[in-house]
């Protein structure tokens, strides 16, 4: 009766789940990294708009200023 509870599938192939397990690990690294990407992105967006236009308006301002 003991034997029936350890039956096996069949050999263990841990190669093939460590290099799953590798590869999952690695597209959560790039999710992670993505996201933290677009969240500085979108905190900064509002700051970067206004100083673009700031930049904008001395590049044209100042030359129509001198003339």
């Amino acid at each position: 009766m003991a034997e029936e509870g350890s039956k096996s599938a069949g050999p263990i192939r841990m190669v093939a789940i460590e290099n799953m397990v590798e590869n999952i690990r690695y597209k959560a690294q790039i999710l992670a990294r993505t996201n933290k990407f677009d969240s500085a992105i979108m905190d900064s967006g509002i700051v970067g708009f206004i100083a673009g236009i700031v930049v904008a308006l001395v590049l044209i301002g100042v030359p129509a200023l001198v003339m």
